[in-house]
C-alpha cells in the first residue's frame, strides 16, 4: 500500500465548488466506507473543513486509487469527473507524507499558521478510527501529522499572532468600519466549533456588545454565558441584524440563513447608519444568498474574498523554521515507512527457518524413535537458539539499512536469496511522485 492524498481547497477552487465538495459531519461515516469498498483503496480519512475537502488514503496502485477516489467525490458533489479534476490537487508516496505535515502545522492554510486545523484533523481521524477505515499506515500518517503541528507550534512563534481565519476576517471588516472594531456591536450566528472561535475571537478582539444566535437556543446560551455574550432566540435573527455593525456566519447549513429577503429587512432598521452591515461569512455551505451581495449598504466577505487578501503572514523566519521541522519529520516517517515495509520479508525468513528446524526434526524423531520426550525437546531447543543466533545480526542490520533511502533493495535480495513467497501490494502503476496544484 502507498499513500495518496486528493482535495481541494481555497487555492484551487472557488467557494461554489468547495460547497459543492463539502461533506457533512453526518455523512463521513458513510463516505469513508464507501472509499475503503473501492477496489484499490484500502484505508481513508476524510478532513472536510470551510476552505478545504481533503481524502488521504493508502492505495494499492496509484492510478486505481485515483480513479476511485475521484469517482466517490464526484458522485457525492455532483460534479462530473472531467470538471472536478480541474479543482483538484494529488500527492503520492512522500508528497504525500510532506503535505499531510504541513498541513497540520498549519503552513498549507489560507491564514498561515493557524492552529485550527490540528483539531479538525484530529475529529477526521477520530471519525476514520470509529467507522475502522484506517489502517496501520493512515494510524501511523495521522499521529504523526498531529505531533508535528504541536511541534510546530511549540518551538517555533508562527502562532504568535494568535492568527485564525476569523482574525483574518476581521481585520477585513476593520477596513470597512474605520480601522478599529473596539466596542462595535457584533453577532455570531451558529455555536459550533466555527462559531465559538468567533466568539472568543471577538471577545479578545474588544468588540462589543456581543450577541450569539442558533437555532439550538441551548447552545447558544451556553457559549454565550462562557464569554459574557447574550443569547438570541434564532426567531429574533432579522432583529438582532439590524442592531449591529459585524456578523459573523458560521452554520452549518446546507441553504443560505441570511437571504436577500432577511438581510434587506435587517438594512431597512439601518438607515441612518454612517457604516455599512459587514457580514463575515466563513460557512460551506455559504450562509449568505448568492444574490444577496449586491444589497448596498452591505459588505459581504466570504472565503473567496479572505483568501484573495491573505495578509498578516508570519515572518519568513518562522515559516522557514516549520519547513525545516516538516522536513526533518518527513524523513523520519519514511524512515519508518521503509522499517514497516520489510518487516514481513523478516517475518517471511524466520517463518522459513522454523519450518527448516521443524522438517529436520521430524526426520531426526523418526530416525531416533528411542530418544524420549525430554531428550527431542532439549534437541528442538538447541536447534532454534542455533538459527535464531544466526538471524539475529542479520534482522537487525538489515532492518537499519531498510529505514535509509534506497532500502527497499534489502528486501528485494533478502526474497531473492532465500527464495521467500512474501505476499506484496502491487506497485505496477505507481509513479515516483505526483505533485498537483500545490
Amino acid at each position: 500500500m502507498n499513500l495518496l492524498s486528493i482535495g481541494a481547497s481555497y487555492r484551487t477552487a472557488d467557494v461554489a465548488a468547495l460547497e459543492r465538495l463539502a461533506i457533512p459531519e453526518s455523512a463521513v461515516p458513510g463516505l469513508l466506507q464507501k472509499l475503503v469498498a473501492q477496489p484499490y483503496v484500502g484505508e481513508a480519512v476524510v478532513v472536510s473543513t470551510c476552505n478545504r475537502v481533503e481524502v488521504y488514503a493508502a492505495v494499492s496502485g496509484f492510478h486505481g486509487g485515483l480513479g476511485d477516489i475521484c469517482n466517490v467525490l464526484s458522485e457525492h458533489s455532483g460534479i462530473p469527473a472531467s470538471e472536478l479534476a480541474g479543482h483538484l490537487y494529488v500527492h503520492y508516496g512522500e508528497a504525500a507524507v510532506q503535505h499531510s505535515f504541513r498541513v497540520s502545522s498549519g503552513l498549507d492554510s489560507m491564514v498561515v499558521g493557524e492552529a485550527q486545523i490540528l483539531g479538525q484533523l484530529r475529529d477526521a481521524y477520530h471519525a476514520a478510527t470509529e467507522v475502522d477505515s484506517a489502517g496501520r499506515l493512515l494510524h501511523e500518517l495521522m499521529q504523526q501529522a498531529l505531533r508535528v503541528g504541536k511541534r510546530a507550534h511549540a518551538e517555533t512563534g508562527i502562532d504568535k499572532a494568535g492568527q485564525s481565519v476569523v482574525t483574518a476576517a476581521l481585520d477585513v471588516a476593520a477596513d470597512h468600519l474605520g480601522g478599529d472594531l473596539t466596542g462595535r456591536s457584533a453577532l455570531v450566528i451558529g455555536a459550533g466549533a466555527m462559531g465559538a472561535l468567533s466568539v472568543a475571537t471577538l471577545t479578545r478582539t474588544g468588540v462589543g456588545p456581543l450577541r450569539i444566535t442558533n437555532r439550538s437556543l441551548e447552545r447558544a446560551d451556553r457559549l454565550a454565558e462562557a464569554y459574557g455574550a447574550t443569547a438570541v432566540p434564532f426567531e429574533e435573527l432579522e432583529t438582532a441584524l439590524g442592531e449591529v455593525d459585524i456578523v459573523v456566519s458560521a452554520t452549518a447549513s446546507t441553504e443560505p440563513v441570511l437571504t436577500r429577503d432577511r438581510l434587506e429587512a435587517a438594512l431597512a432598521g439601518r438607515s441612518g447608519s454612517a457604516h455599512p452591515l459587514v457580514v463575515l461569512d466563513l460557512a460551506v455551505p455559504r450562509d449568505v444568498a448568492p444574490d444577496a451581495a449586491d444589497l448596498a449598504g452591505l459588505v459581504v466577505v466570504d472565503i473567496d474574498g479572505l483568501a484573495a487578501s491573505r495578509r498578516a503572514l508570519p515572518a519568513a523566519a518562522e515559516t522557514a523554521a516549520v519547513e525545516q521541522i516538516v522536513a526533518g519529520e518527513v524523513d523520519n516517517f519514511l524512515g519508518w515507512l521503509r522499517g514497516a515495509e520489510i518487516a514481513p520479508t523478516v517475518a517471511a525468513l524466520r517463518t522459513r527457518a522454523e519450518d527448516v528446524v521443524s522438517a529436520e526434526m521430524r526426520k531426526l524423531i523418526s530416525r531416533r524413535p528411542e530418544f524420549t520426550e525430554e531428550q527431542r525437546a532439549d534437541v528442538s531447543r538447541t536447534l532454534h537458539r542455533v538459527v535464531q543466533q544466526l538471524l539475529h545480526s542479520p534482522t537487525v542490520r538489515v532492518r537499519q539499512l531498510a529505514a535509509e533511502p534506497g532500502g527497499d533493495q534489502y528486501a528485494a535480495l533478502l526474497r531473492e536469496l532465500f527464495d521467500l513467497d512474501v505476499p506484496l501490494a502491487t506497485h505496477a502503476d505507481a509513479v515516483p511522485e505526483i505533485g498537483g496544484k500545490a
